[in-house]
């Protein structure tokens, strides 16, 4: 089924789905806009606790059912899947930067990555072998194996409309889980394609549901016995509350926060590569990723070399709506946001940092006039500035002067977060040193984006990760799974006793 039901208006509205039927919620309704252009785009609902109930209660009357197909059916489901969101990429990339307004090669790669994590799902029989061990005792056998927990849910992001909700529900399904997809607000068609699509890759009613809303639809699955596991990512107040409120009602839960990311630049490293990476880690997606570098720490002579090269580069952007080819920066994702990200650099100012560029006001090359903040640089930032120390979210980028590689490394490790981190060098020494003593969960050498594989764990530590088990990789599959151990002794008649016939 494609859900192409419209307002009177004309825009589209979101539905819900309810044990694999596509439904129109009674809850109260917003709009959402283009970011690019202001323009209504989405009536989004906000469903009542009684749809949530029953959303949940979909995902739990298809588990006993679901955690019995066979490992290697299960997989198969992800393999057609994989290859409906590859015939569909187009469509769900054009999808994407409508909502979210980032560009549409920005929106491809995300998508791909997101496609990555289900071919990481389609290995499933593999990663949910057990353990055997035979004659722990004399007869006595013992076997761990891995068994699905139930009910998952959800809540990712507004950043990566695509990318985030395929680290979830792929692989919990795949595992024997049945899920409730709670999508951002902000950006909800993308996750309702997705899951037709999954439907339409024969997916059995009620093993992926979708509800929509805020915090009140999130208390509510929280809240719900029957949901086993949360996956969250997001900014940290709301991740640590997700953690504390999941882990009273005895979930497992997996709460991804904010990040305040550094990129270290050494003397000697090649400054047009680490130029080009700071660029794109700074100011793609317009810095609205938990990823993004927003902090340079330029170690000795390589600072002002770096800050002109950096300057220089910035001045090229080419800002504008993501549906356009000649876009290289689009908008964020609402006027609040905008706002907040101007009120950071009036900050910035005011803190005596220099102003090397300021993005406010920035004109974009094809005349909409939507949500635009512009590449902005500030230089000479000390590590105790809020600009330096609090998640902006945005295209706004503080370097900090270090003296050598040692005051670099207590920089990185004075901050409340730890997700991602980088290092420039031509050094090997260098580069080993940095990636031992850095207390960051993902490190780069001469890598700007260290983005994990979806193999691997995306591990952020301190404030940037609340839980035991990251996304991803290994990691993700004990998340979704619970260890089940059986000792087996099986006496032989003839040594223990006699069986009459």
């Amino acid at each position: 089924m494609t859900t192409t039901a419209t307002t009177a208006s004309g825009i589209y509205t979101c539905p819900m789905c309810i044990g694999g039927e596509w439904k129109s919620s009674l809850g109260r309704t917003e709009t959402l806009r283009n970011p690019a252009n202001g323009e209504p785009i989405t009536s989004v609902p906000h469903c009542s606790a009684e749809e949530v109930h029953a959303a949940v209660g979909a995902a739990h009357a298809a588990f006993d059912s679901w955690r019995q197909v066979p490992v290697t059916d299960r997989a198969q489901y992800m393999f057609r899947y994989r290859e409906k969101l590859v015939a569909h990429s187009e469509e769900i990339a054009a999808l994407i930067t409508l909502e979210h307004g980032k560009t549409l090669d920005e929106s491809r790669g995300s998508l791909g990555r997101g496609i990555e994590a289900v071919e990481f799902a389609c290995s499933v029989p593999t990663l949910m072998k057990g353990e055997t061990i035979s004659d722990i005792s004399s007869g006595i056998d013992s076997v761990a194996m891995r068994q699905p927990i139930g009910v998952c849910v959800g809540i990712p992001p507004f950043n990566f409309p695509a990318m985030v909700p395929l680290w979830m529900f792929p692989i919990a399904i795949a595992c024997g889980n049945t899920f409730v997809m709670k999508p951002s607000e902000r950006v909800p068609r993308t996750v309702v394609r997705m899951v037709e699509l999954l439907y339409e890759a024969g997916l059995p009613a009620g093993v992926c549901n979708v509800v929509h809303g805020g915090k009140e639809v999130v208390d509510a699955l929280l809240a719900d016995p029957r949901v086993k596991a949360v996956s969250f990512v997001g900014s940290t107040p709301v991740a640590k509350a997700i953690y504390e409120k999941s882990g009273a009602h005895g979930k497992r839960v997996q709460a991804m926060g904010g990040a305040k990311n550094h990129l270290v630049v050494m003397p000697g490293c090649d400054l047009k590569a680490a130029t080009k990476a700071i660029l794109g880690a700074a100011f793609g997606c317009t810095g609205q990723r938990c990823l993004a570098t927003s902090v340079v720490v330029a170690v000795g002579d390589a600072g002002d070399p770096l800050v002109r090269e950096l300057s220089a580069a910035a001045d090229k952007i080419s800002v504008g709506s993501g549906q356009h080819p000649k876009t290289q920066m689009g908008p964020v994702i609402s006027a609040a946001a905008q706002q907040r990200i101007a009120s950071y650099i009036e900050t910035g100012k005011g803190e005596g940092a220099s102003v090397v560029r300021d993005g406010r006001g920035v004109k974009p090359h094809d005349a909409t006039a939507g949500y635009y903040v512009g590449p902005t640089i500030f230089d000479h930032v000390r590590p105790d500035m809020r600009i330096a120390k609090e998640e902006i979210f945005g295209p706004v980028l503080s370097v900090v002067r270090a003296k050598n590689l040692e005051e670099a490394v207590s920089i990185v490790n004075s901050s409340a977060y730890g997700n991602a981190t980088s290092v420039f060098t031509a050094s090997g020494a260098e580069a080993r040193e940095f990636a031992s003593r850095v207390q960051v969960g993902m490190v780069g050498v001469n890598v700007g984006v260290p983005a994990p594989a979806a193999f691997l764990p995306f591990a952020g530590w301190k404030g940037s990760f609340f839980g035991d088990l990251h996304a991803l990789g290994k990691d993700a599959v004990q998340f979704y799974t619970e260890t089940k151990v059986v000792t087996s002794r099986w006496p032989a008649p003839d040594k223990d006793h006699k069986i009459a016939f």
